[in-house]
């Protein structure tokens, strides 16, 4: 493996947690360097760690949070 490449992995922790789990990614990056950005965008959803992902566990999150005030309002609320 070129020795840029190398470096830039050992600086990742999640990417050397990827290789480790996915070992296809060493024999890749040995005949074809440049497909780094592709292993790191991999890395990315495999950890999800992506744009997408980090907006759906932000909304889920804000829906919990608007749940949790709605049984709070309906406890506070005495019944009949």
């Amino acid at each position: 493996m070129r020795q840029d490449i190398y470096e830039l992995i050992a600086e990742d922790e999640d990417l050397k947690k990827f290789l480790r789990l996915q070992p296809i990614w060493y024999r890749r990056l040995m005949r074809n360097p440049q497909e780094f950005e592709k292993l790191q965008t991999e890395a990315v959803f495999f950890y999800k760690k992506s744009i997408p992902h980090r907006v759906s566990k932000f909304a889920d999150g804000v829906q919990m949070a608007s749940m949790m005030m709605h049984m709070f309002q309906a406890m506070r609320t005495p019944s009949g």
